[in-house]
């Protein structure tokens, strides 16, 4: 049976309408381990999207080398999204049981052998298993993310965090354009996918060596970890997956974000192909890469700014949830500019129209994300958004089937997918505005 008390806002280190600066001065001033902890996260996530960006940059090397068409290129990415939705349930549901340490050290040491050995790949279907490994794995990274900020972070600083570790996302999409093209020339494609593996490699060595719990970290301050632990929870209790399903925030996130999430993985999938179709961009740096670079980078500043406006929003006396939906709000109005990147008159107005509606998604992501922490008791977040991601990688799994065949059936006219876009958002905030809870639930065995 569930029960609720009422959630606290976040501690304040500032006066409430001091600015962003003053506010995170403040915080800092209250110790800085937790910003580690979130680097670490940041850097996990940047590794992830480089292993994911790369298929997107390298598809016209590999699709002229091994013969693939439009519909096998979907097909990949499809395998791709079924091993993903898997492994966000399972990843969820492990990473709260044995705790973040051990799942994600796990995790990224697996994602980083799948990585290497799609250089061994030579064929489409040996791609696909590559792609579903690699799936299955990386479905850890965000239930990771997401439990890491919840257990270092109070509620006022949980959308900037959440803005910064996401941030490595477009930080992933960047570099890959940038460097992968020299990798390509110098050592060919077999050696892009061998370079990413080791530096997954390293990075878990790094994680296994200096992540720790708050509770647990050697040198974190008292007063750091009474920062973080202001708002009172209930303690937690052992809960059935059975009665998690029957929560109503499970439900509120997991189809709003089933609706919105697959249309960054079209971004990542499908924007260098329709780059190179309308503008026969290739793929070299200064060609290809630029442009992709602008675009990551406006959803850089969109990640870390979505974060700062519902943040600055509480620092006014508004409730958390509350100020998450009203930023969600404005990003999706400014998602709607993707509709003219289809007709646009050249290439870089393409580019601004798709690089306002890419920055305006990661601002609503860190919102959403930051959204569910606030209204899930911390010992279940991990459970809750894998439920959640896995529902958003089987949209992603049917998103990635219905763009393969629209641009089969409209000969790679990308008019109609441009315009379905800005809805979804609006469908998914209508739908966290009603079901969304405004409070922690307490659950009573």
């Amino acid at each position: 049976m569930l029960s609720t008390h009422s959630s606290t806002t976040a501690a304040k280190t500032a006066h409430p309408h001091a600015g962003i600066g003053e506010k995170i001065r403040g915080a800092m001033a209250v110790g800085k381990t937790r910003w580690g902890m979130l680097a670490l996260v940041f850097f996990a996530t940047t590794l992830n999207y480089i292993d994911r960006a790369a298929l997107g940059v390298m598809q016209p090397v590999l699709a002229k080398e091994m013969g693939w068409t439009a519909m096998d290129y979907a097909n990949i990415n499809f395998w791709f999204q079924v091993g993903y939705a898997a492994g966000f349930l399972l990843q969820g549901r492990f990473i709260d049981k044995v705790g973040v340490k051990r799942a994600f050290f796990l995790a990224v040491l697996l994602w980083s052998v799948a990585t290497g050995a799609h250089g061994l790949a030579t064929s489409a279907a040996g791609f696909m298993v590559c792609r579903f490994i690699l799936g299955l794995t990386e479905a850890a990274n965000y239930p990771a993310c997401v439990k890491t900020t919840r257990l270092w972070f109070p509620a006022g600083e949980r959308a900037i965090a959440t803005g910064i570790f996401n941030a490595g996302t477009n930080v992933g999409a960047m570099v890959t354009p940038a460097l992968l093209p020299i990798i390509l020339t110098v050592w060919g494609w077999q050696a892009a996918f061998l370079c990413m593996g080791l530096l997954g490699l390293s990075w878990v060595v790094i994680w296994r060596l200096k992540y720790f719990n708050p509770d647990e970290h050697p040198t974190v301050s008292q007063a750091e970890l009474d920062y973080i632990h202001k708002a009172v929870e209930p303690e937690p209790i052992k809960v059935p997956f059975t009665h998690i399903l029957k929560m109503r925030g499970t439900w509120a996130f997991a189809l709003a974000y089933s609706l919105t999430a697959p249309v960054f993985w079209f971004y990542l999938y499908w924007l260098p192909p329709f780059l190179n179709q309308q503008y026969n961009l290739g793929i070299s740096v200064t060609q290809m890469g630029i442009p992709l670079i602008l675009i990551w980078l406006t959803a850089d500043f969109g990640s870390i700014g979505g974060g700062i406006l519902s943040s600055w929003l509480i620092g006014r006396g508004m409730r958390p949830i509350t100020a998450r939906l009203l930023s969600m709000l404005v990003f999706a109005i400014t998602i709607i500019s993707v509709i003219f990147a289809a007709n646009a008159s050249g290439l870089w107005v393409a580019v601004l129209a798709i690089a306002l509606a890419v920055g305006a998604h990661q601002a609503w992501t860190a919102n959403i994300w930051s959204l569910v922490m606030d209204y899930t008791p911390k010992h279940l977040i991990s459970t809750v958004f894998g439920f959640g991601g896995m529902c958003a990688a089987i949209g992603g799994m049917f998103m990635t089937q219905i763009v393969g065949a629209v641009l089969t059936a409209t000969n790679n006219n990308y008019n109609v997918l441009f315009t379905m876009i800005p809805a979804m958002y609006f469908i998914a905030l209508t739908w966290m505005y009603f079901m969304a809870p405004r409070q922690v639930p307490t659950i009573k065995e």
